[in-house]
């Protein structure tokens, strides 16, 4: 095993390159450069919130040329290329993947078992009839019946047992209108050989963790709790029959499935995928990333921000997601996004995507220390591009900017421009973001 010794200047360069943002929006558009994407992230966390767009449609829109969020809806409901699960949190990954996430559905089904599928069992059989019955159908196609206590407070029976039977993977989804969920079997929604393939809990639980490794791209052994979230203790019980993570981690580290690396500046061991061995080689080579330094705007959940504390530390830039915090308390905005400069991280803003005005507003932005988007060389140049991208994306005909950012608009414009017709042939059918 040899350990990689690495400055701070290549692990920005070879962070940015693995997470294929150098240059940003360069797979080809097309369902196939969204599974490029997932081939290389693994995962990419799902959130409903569409403020500024999806989380999901907002890291795919910055790797892929041209990004439709038409393209994720197909794989994931028709062409069946990618399934919901949970890994860190709820999750697109690729269907292949499935078999190794079948854990987090048996343990909700042993925790479900002696209390809800019994409480709830003549409810339960009622659902499964009717979907068997039927096909795909959501809490709107039943009665209404009484409300009981749930994971978030209250809610109607019907959806809290469908709920329940999804995280068992009994049922699963069939497809989304808006944040409406449709249920569907998942025998019918998955070949029989790929649901038949059951490799060991402990076996899947060490493909989860090298799957979060991936996802992130050079993870230590600590950080927020949500990273392993799911994966067990880092130092189980001695009565538990699953290996601690520590155990795991080990076995990917001998197998050379994770290659151990030490960053300048950054205490402790942190891990890359062997397969990304060849791009940090190329970044420790190179004395900067290739073409003039572009820019794009980081999902709030972006794998690339998912250890906040290494964020701090690689790129001096402090992240906090405040959607959660109360308006009084909060430091930036409600659904902010990091802007990435080359292998920089320069700034945040906070666009909200005014759907009936076709408009991008832009509510805040927030420079660096130091940074002054005036006189970085290319600068303005690079935001303007990814403004364009951004407002393509949004399906929108222009930006406005909050009446506080007068310098912003005269440095970035209002990027005007005619909308495409819903269905063109450069971009297939629209989905909402």
């Amino acid at each position: 095993m040899t350990l990689h010794a690495i400055s701070a200047d290549t692990a920005r360069r070879f962070f940015v390159t693995r997470h294929l943002l150098a240059p940003p929006r360069s797979l080809t558009a097309g369902p196939e450069g969204v599974m490029r994407a997932f081939a290389q992230l693994g995962s990419v966390q799902f959130d409903p919130l569409a403020v500024a767009g999806r989380n999901h449609d907002l890291v795919l829109h910055a790797r892929v040329a041209d990004y439709d969020p038409a393209w994720t809806e197909d794989l994931l409901y028709r062409r069946r290329e990618l399934f919901e699960a949970y890994n860190k949190g709820l999750s697109l990954l690729p269907a292949s993947e499935l078999p190794w996430f079948r854990h987090t559905w048996d343990r909700h089904h042993e925790i479900y078992r002696p209390g809800v599928f019994l409480r709830h069992a003549e409810t339960i059989e009622h659902v499964l009839g009717r979907i068997r019955a039927d096909g795909p159908l959501s809490t709107l196609d039943f009665e209404r019946r009484p409300h009981v206590d749930w994971a978030w407070g209250p809610t109607g029976e019907i959806r809290a047992v469908m709920e329940a039977l999804a995280e068992a993977g009994i049922l699963g989804l069939a497809r989304r209108n808006g944040n409406r969920r449709y249920y569907d079997l998942l025998e019918r929604l998955f070949p029989e050989e790929l649901l038949a393939h059951r490799p060991s809990e402990r076996d899947q639980i060490r493909q989860s963790l090298l799957s979060r490794y991936r996802g992130h791209g050079m993870l230590g052994t600590s950080g927020q709790a949500e990273i392993f979230l799911g994966l067990g203790p880092a130092k189980p019980p001695p009565d538990d029959p699953l290996p601690s993570r520590e155990v795991l981690r080990a076995e990917l580290i001998e197998s050379g499935a994770l290659l151990p690396v030490t960053v300048e500046g950054h205490r402790g061991t942190r891990y890359v995928v062997s397969e990304d061995l060849p791009l940090l080689e190329a970044a420790s080579r190179a004395m900067s990333l290739p073409g003039a330094p572009s820019v794009t705007f980081l999902a709030p959940l972006d794998p690339f921000a998912w250890d906040r504390a290494f964020l701090r530390t690689l790129f001096d830039f402090d992240y906090v997601w405040e959607v959660y915090v109360p308006e009084p308390k909060r430091r930036w905005g409600y659904y902010v996004l990091p802007i990435l400069f080359g292998d920089r991280i320069v700034g945040r803003f906070e666009p909200r995507i005014e759907r009936k005005a076709a408009t991008v507003h832009v509510r805040g932005a927030w420079w660096e220390p130091g940074f002054d988007p005036r006189n970085a060389d290319g600068f303005v140049d690079a935001v303007r591009e990814a403004l364009d991208a951004y407002v393509r994306f949004a399906r929108a005909d222009r930006v406005s900017w909050a009446e506080s950012l007068g310098r912003e608009r005269r440095l970035f414009g209002t990027v005007r421009r005619r909308r495409e017709p819903r269905g063109s042939a450069a971009r297939g059918a629209s989905a909402r973001v």
